[in-house]
């Protein structure tokens, strides 16, 4: 990618942490990388592989180098970094602003040049950078900058990942640090109340994210089914039906998130594979403009779980998701007027169906989709001049 667009658009990938948490290695990472290419997944845009935490020994050496676990990565990360950029992929990693990371592995505090200088001879491209135990006095932007401007002078494009949960006003402040994305919500759960929760929260938010700043919502839960070995993520909460995780993704996709996929692409079935590789939503996600999506309340539902996306294509189309996180069937309206198209202005809306891979029609002053339960419609309309 060229240097201007480097952290442009938003970042799609695999992240081990929702499947695997700690039980990583090597191994694992050249298998999905492997997948990444024969199963489509590279061919269709995704293309970071990142090691969430867990992966180094809990003491740094004697030059207060990171150690990677040899038990995990008995090839070192260089070897691993090797393997996956002869993919044609890049290479993620893992670390922290605290003295230790979440799960008590060392954190980059104090060490952030050091450690961007030894991710770079790692060959690293992406960085997810966590928020755990922060020294209370210590204001989080700070540490961000640091790490951003060691990231920025390693040597090598590492794209930055703030990862601080939404905490401290972070929309207000993310932007001015460097880092390319940020996560805005807590920890995603594999079951369905999690995925509103998150959803809902981030309606709000629209202003805030955008090229170079991308608003993560956190990593994907399509097709874990509930296989996560981390009770809180995933078993322990019974997973999602493929109509929930198909509006999950729906979401994540219009609203601008990154899309890091979670589940165990070696054994995915094919209808998450056909969620995670929807070429037509992954072009509304992947619009060069970025821009944040508008939210619409349909007519007659006076309820945050029933509502209608509307981003700005630079095509001059416009994206339009029709949500029904609610637990009964409903038809949701949109005038067009509300879409700046005034009847007398004579132009008609013709809908294409993302979902269905099919034309819907030309429609004038008014779209109104019958949406089931827990699903949502998304369509990419285009202005008809009469």
């Amino acid at each position: 990618m060229a240097a201007e667009r480097f952290g442009a658009l938003p970042p799609m990938g695999w992240n081990s942490w929702n499947t695997f948490t700690w039980d990583i290695s090597e191994a694992l990472l050249r298998d999905v990388a492997d997948i990444f290419v024969s199963e489509g997944y590279k061919a269709a845009g995704y293309e970071y592989i990142v090691i969430d935490d867990c992966w180094s020994l809990k003491q740094r050496d004697e030059a207060g180098n990171l150690v990677p676990d040899p038990a995990k990565f008995p090839s070192g990360m260089k070897a691993l970094s090797d393997y996956i950029h002869a993919k044609g992929l890049k290479f993620g990693m893992y670390s922290c602003v605290g003295t230790h990371t979440c799960a008590g592995y060392p954190g980059s505090f104090e060490h952030e040049f050091q450690d961007a200088a030894q991710f770079a001879e790692w060959g690293v491209d992406f960085l997810k950078y966590d928020y755990c135990y922060k020294p209370k006095q210590i204001n989080g932007a700070l540490l961000y900058k640091r790490m951003s401007l060691a990231l920025k002078n390693c040597g090598r494009d590492i794209l930055f990942s703030a990862c601080n949960w939404g905490a401290d006003d972070v929309f207000l402040w993310i932007h001015e640090t460097g880092a390319h994305m940020y996560r805005s919500t807590l920890d995603i759960q594999d079951n369905w109340e999690s995925v509103k929760r998150l959803a809902i929260s981030q309606l709000d938010k629209a202003c805030y994210t955008g090229a170079y700043r991308h608003n993560d919502m956190d990593m994907l839960i399509v097709g874990i089914y509930g296989g996560s070995n981390n009770g809180w993520i995933g078993h322990i909460q019974g997973g999602c039906t493929d109509t929930e995780y198909k509006t999950h993704f729906s979401l994540w996709a219009l609203m601008g998130s990154p899309l890091m996929i979670g589940c165990d692409v070696r054994n995915a079935n094919q209808t998450a594979k056909n969620i995670l590789l929807n070429r037509d939503i992954l072009a509304i996600n992947q619009d060069i403009e970025c821009r944040g999506v508008y939210r619409l309340e349909p007519d007659w539902f006076n309820t945050e779980e029933v509502f209608i996306l509307v981003k700005t294509l630079s095509t001059g189309e416009l994206a339009i998701g029709f949500f029904n996180l609610s637990d009964e069937q409903k038809a949701l309206s949109v005038s067009f007027w509300d879409l700046g198209l005034p009847y007398s202005s004579g132009i008609s809306l013709s809908l294409y169906d993302c979902w269905a891979h099919e034309d819907m029609g030309t429609y004038q002053q008014q779209a109104a989709p019958i949406v089931p339960a827990h699903d949502c419609v998304v369509v990419r309309a285009k202005l008809n001049k009469s």
